[in-house]
């Protein structure tokens, strides 16, 4: 009888132990999977690029000389990589800031009660999910020089034919258009998310208040989902860091001259992500364009930090 309470308590040890393992193991055995495809996809790429970038390293030769940061410093001089520099700026800033304004207003005028709100709401995907090259051929005859509708329209006012691919400003015009038109409605799903938990309430004792929409938006709606603003913020500035598939196909699509990778014949609209594409993949010169990519990611992280700075400031701030 005396081994009775002995095997019960050994059975009990037994399960204590598999319970301990269970809590302590299997966490790390759940995001395993994601780890293993993190280390395979991410950080190897990363530390691969990083030694290409120390090489002189072409597809042209089979020796791949080490020559430490001499691409970085050759790099930081050429003036077509200052050039893509400032024109990803450019293309970024004037895509990224209308786009979220438009996006804030679409978002708040969804948030009131309206009939056929899910209509409204998934339409605003349809831009997201039609193919970039369908949307830069259909925006590359709009804008088109001697038959374009966007110049159709500005004969009314009595304006000339605008060459849009050729000009620098009127080609960061186009692709800027382009670029919101895709994303604006995205964006203004997820900020029509953070408004759906803004407290009810609140707008209810505004309007008798007397505040107007605007008024609502300015002083409850922006200040509450700050954080998701600062969010898309964020996401939106890298996105427009890695712009490439746009100013790579219109050029092609505009008939402006010049080979794709260039950006045009006076690469007035070549970005960073296709000067990288350009050096790798046109010249085959993969340790200068894997330094260019290190200095694209360097610069991610340091708009990835300044995010997390800004999320810890706002969280202070309301608490």
């Amino acid at each position: 009888m005396s081994s009775l309470p002995l095997a019960v308590a050994r059975r009990r040890h037994r399960r204590g132990v598999r319970h301990t393992l269970d809590v302590r193991v299997s966490p790390y055995a759940y995001v395993a999977p994601f780890l293993l495809l993190f280390c395979a996809f991410g950080l190897f790429p990363l530390a691969y690029t990083a030694w290409v970038s120390l090489h002189d390293w072409t597809l042209l030769s089979d020796e791949h000389a080490f020559v430490g940061v001499a691409n970085y410093g050759t790099l930081l001089a050429d003036g077509y990589f200052w050039n893509a520099v400032v024109n990803t700026l450019s293309i970024g800033v004037l895509s990224t800031v209308p786009q979220l304004v438009l996006a804030i207003w679409l978002a708040h005028l969804l948030n009131r009660p309206l009939r056929f709100q899910t209509l409204f709401r998934v339409s605003l995907l349809l831009p997201n999910v039609t193919s970039v090259v369908a949307v830069v051929v259909i925006f590359s005859q709009l804008f088109g020089r001697d038959f374009g509708l966007i110049n159709w329209v500005l004969s009314w006012f009595g304006a000339g034919a605008v060459d849009w691919a050729a000009g620098t400003a009127t080609s960061h015009v186009a692709l800027s258009t382009m670029i919101m038109w895709r994303w604006t409605g995205y964006n203004a799903l997820i900020f029509l998310a953070a408004m759906q938990a803004v407290p009810r309430e609140l707008y209810e004792a505004a309007t008798l208040d007397g505040a107007g929409g605007f008024t609502q938006l300015r002083r409850i709606t922006i200040p509450m989902i700050r954080p998701t603003i600062v969010f898309v913020v964020v996401v939106s500035t890298i996105g427009a860091m890695q712009i490439i598939a746009e100013p790579l196909l219109f050029s092609a699509s505009s008939g402006a001259g010049g080979v794709g990778a260039s950006g045009g014949p006076d690469r007035q609209y070549q970005t960073l992500a296709l000067f990288v594409y350009e050096q790798g993949f046109t010249k085959f010169d993969f340790g200068y364009a894997a330094a260019a990519s290190w200095l694209m990611f360097l610069a991610v992280v340091l708009v990835a930090g300044v995010n997390y700075l800004l999320t810890r400031r706002l969280k202070g701030g309301v608490a």
